[in-house]
């Protein structure tokens, strides 16, 4: 049950929005998630994510996201990123009309330890959004900066607990206003088989004074694109050690 204090502390301490709801966070939305990671080498690995988010469960589009990252793992602990992202974003719930179109930069760093047994990680994350806007047509900067704090617990073999929780600021400029977000989010994992799970599970966001409420289903996919000798002179290296 130790396990579990850290995780519970972090979706639990977000109190629940009271007061009168909109449209939309009246609606149980959904997003939908692949993660890959291949290694092509012991320090080098390639990364990419397709997301899409529905203001509804698997209807009314809001938001797709792509990305492809090149990571550099300073030591099994300590990894950094950079990355290039596509996305395509409807203009509101129950609204037509043009998307907004957005190509992103960001630059990470990830950071894994352990508390007693439980393990930790910590995302770092600049990003630089260049937003193509339809209404009125103007090109905008957006720079954010993203921290996650998140754990895995592990229950057997197949089964596990994901937790995160992830603060998102947008940095005030002459044109946009500078806004907080926040993510909270707790998943079941299910290990299909050893480079690949599922999760399904909540997220709670909370951005511009609304609560939304969104189902989590994705799958995350590991593949080790090496070659035979380095897999085998890594495993001697390992054992090594």
């Amino acid at each position: 049950m130790k396990k579990l204090v850290i995780p519970l502390i972090i979706i639990l301490s977000f109190n629940t929005n009271i007061s009168a709801q909109t449209p939309v966070e009246d609606q149980l939305g959904s997003w939908f998630t692949y993660g890959g990671t291949y290694k092509i080498s012991d320090k080098f690995s390639v990364s990419n994510v397709v997301q899409s988010w529905h203001y509804e469960v698997a209807q009314n589009f809001n938001f797709l996201f792509t990305n492809i990252a090149v990571n550099y793992h300073v030591s099994p602990k300590l990894t950094t990123s950079f990355s290039y992202g596509w996305m395509d974003i409807d203009n509101g719930f129950n609204k037509v009309g043009d998307h907004t179109y957005e190509n992103r930069l960001y630059e990470q760093i990830g950071y894994k330890h352990k508390i007693a047994k439980l393990p930790i990680d910590h995302r770092f994350r600049l990003e630089q959004r260049f937003l193509d806007r339809p209404v009125p047509r103007e090109d905008v900067m957006h720079n954010r900066f993203r921290y996650r704090l998140g754990t895995k617990v592990t229950l057997n073999k197949t089964f596990f607990l994901r937790f995160n929780n992830e603060y998102i600021w947008t940095i005030q400029t002459k044109k946009n206003d500078g806004f907080d977000e926040n993510r909270a989010y707790g998943a079941l994992g299910i290990n299909i088989f050893k480079s690949a799970n599922i999760q399904v599970g909540y997220l709670n966001r909370k951005i511009k004074g609304m609560n939304l409420h969104r189902l989590q289903f994705s799958l995350f996919y590991k593949a080790d694109l090496r070659s035979k000798p380095q897999k085998i002179a890594s495993l001697n290296k390992k054992t090594k050690q």
